[in-house]
């Protein structure tokens, strides 16, 4: 499920992608599964058609998913985190909700730290 928020500064295309990507990463939603048309999704979410498919091609570009004419948008295989990964994120988000970090800061961490690693 995808869930706007207007109040967000993040434009509606970047929500609706990072959701996407954040469920097919996290195995929610499965390979192969079949998104919504691009109109489909408009509709549902109460958005412009331009909003769904520029999201979808941000993640087309990202590799996560793949559109063709005769099967329609799809989530790509192999794109689910493994286990190990997704326990050890959920670790790390256990420890930093404990210390009363917010999602934004834990990214923020993450982002920081990322390229200073090997």
């Amino acid at each position: 499920m995808i869930t706007l928020d207007d109040e967000h500064p993040t434009p509606p295309f970047e929500q609706i992608r990072a959701q996407l990507a954040d469920q097919i990463r996290a195995g929610t939603l499965a390979a192969d599964h079949r998104l919504p048309s691009v109109r489909q999704l408009a509709a549902d979410l109460r958005v412009a058609t331009g909003t769904i498919a520029r999201a979808y091609a941000a993640l087309e570009a990202a590799g996560l998913i793949s559109t063709s004419r005769g099967s329609g948008t799809r989530v790509r295989a192999d794109q689910c985190l493994d286990d190990e990964s997704r326990a050890s994120a959920r670790r790390f988000v256990h420890a930093l909700q404990q210390r009363g970090v917010s999602l934004d800061d834990a990214l923020s961490a993450v982002r920081a730290e990322w390229p200073r690693l090997p």
